[in-house]
């Protein structure tokens, strides 16, 4: 099965916890099977593979996820990445490109779509595999999954199909409506739209080719900031007479706000949390290193990170985003590929950070032009790399880089922990130049 998912998301509905660079998908905050806490992404990875271990995943996201996808679930997954957001068409266009110019995959061959973060159960990509049966035997030459309505929502498109069969046409689409029309859809049959759908690759490419000027994967990356941003329901959907629905009627949720997310939360607390008797209905995620105490709360969501602190009656967490957009503020924690990040002081002339490398995974080599840089070992073991030169390091031991100087570190195999204090009048995370690795 070739499966591409869509990773998108600006990280504000789930602020303190995402930011730009961590959107949601990429917090932890469910149990696995061992005890310990996965991601939306590392979730939905782990059953698509326990569904077909030999699923062809590839993730469509832009740059600044990259990292992120790395270091939850590892170098060999596939990604497309977008030089910039151009809307789904182009993004969807790109991956199928990715599949088949660079990864071979052929033209008669079926492929779905479908968002990186739904919160389902296994049987959620049984039907994924179903999809891409039908679309493979040419049931239709687009096959849509039809969520099957648990209450008359306001938040999703509908799919009305020509019958309650369980595989049907569709006879029409119908935008986000009040909830007395929404009943009436779902009287009728109507399907919530989860944008998940499958096609042969050739199908869209050769839609692709006829919208857009490109020959193949390398020349549309090269193109693609010029491309306009047009979704893939105006570009495609809307133009086929010929598509067909899959009807599912498993688990399925949409955990775009707190208060739907913590509807999913096995536990009522993550990190160092304590409640007295009297809460009700209250959760909280604690992600800096001293406890919180609620007492007396109800309906209420509770999180905290080194980006903020929200505290927030359940129902009025969907309204988050106008306040966060307000806020203007560095991004104060990120994944990256060899570990990870926090800020944990800003001054007007030194920002200081904890550094956390996993076992045997280095920075870039890089330099800076406008400030100093010093780091202090404080766990872990590895090795400097300093304009060349090369030391061993263990904790205590404090390296200084000057500006212009080139530099890496690359941890041991038990990981690296190691402060970080950057001092100049001009700090910015624009200000860096990358190099080959000396080997």
């Amino acid at each position: 099965m070739n499966i591409i998912l869509l990773s998108g998301g600006s990280g504000k509905r789930l602020w303190p916890l995402s930011n730009d660079i961590r959107s949601k998908q990429f917090i932890k905050i469910f149990k696995t099977p061992d005890g310990e806490y996965e991601s939306m992404v590392q979730r939905v990875y782990r059953q698509i593979k326990t569904v077909d271990s030999d699923a062809n995943v590839t993730i469509a996201t832009s740059k600044s996820q990259v990292s992120s996808i790395h270091n939850q679930l590892g170098d060999n997954v596939g990604i497309s990445v977008e030089p910039c957001r151009r809307d789904t068409f182009p993004s969807i266009v790109l991956a199928s490109a990715y599949l088949h110019y660079v990864k071979g995959v052929k033209l008669d061959e079926a492929v779905v779509v479908c968002p990186v973060d739904p919160y389902v159960s296994d049987d959620y990509f049984l039907s994924l595999n179903r999809l891409c049966e039908l679309a493979q035997k040419d049931t239709a030459n687009l096959v849509l999954m039809g969520i099957n309505p648990t209450y008359p929502s306001e938040k999703y498109g509908y799919i009305l199909p020509t019958s309650k069969d369980l595989v049907s046409n569709v006879e029409s689409f119908k935008e986000k409506p009040d909830v007395s029309t929404a009943q009436k859809y779902i009287d009728n049959g109507g399907l919530w739209n989860g944008g998940v759908f499958a096609y042969k690759l050739g199908y869209v490419l050769k839609r692709a080719h006829d919208l857009l000027d490109f020959t193949d994967y390398a020349d549309l990356f090269s193109k693609y900031e010029s491309l306009n941003k047009i979704s893939f329901d105006y570009a495609v959907v809307e133009h086929e007479k010929d598509i067909a629905v899959l009807r599912f009627s498993g688990e399925w949720a949409d955990l775009g706000t707190w208060n739907t997310l913590t509807e999913a939360m096995e536990e009522k607390s993550v990190g160092d949390v304590r409640f007295d008797d009297s809460c009700k209905n209250v959760h909280a995620i604690n992600e800096i290193g001293v406890p919180i105490l609620a007492m007396g709360l109800k309906n209420v969501v509770i999180t905290a990170s080194n980006q903020g602190i929200l505290v927030s009656d359940k129902e009025r967490s969907a309204y988050i985003k106008p306040y966060v957009e307000a806020i203007n503020q560095q991004i104060m924690f990120a994944d990256k590929s060899w570990g990870n990040y926090k800020v944990i002081d800003v001054e007007s002339q030194s920002l200081t950070v904890k550094v956390t490398l996993n076992p045997e995974q280095h920075m870039n080599y890089h330099s800076h032009d406008r400030r100093d840089e010093v780091w202090t070992v404080i766990s872990g073991s590895g090795k400097t790399i300093v304009d060349g030169m090369e030391q061993l390091i263990k904790p205590g031991d404090v390296i200084t880089m000057a500006a212009g100087c080139k530099h890496t570190v690359i941890a041991g195999k038990d990981g690296l922990q190691l402060i970080e204090v950057q001092l100049g009048s001009e700090i910015s995370v624009n200000d860096k130049h990358k190099y080959e690795l000396p080997i």
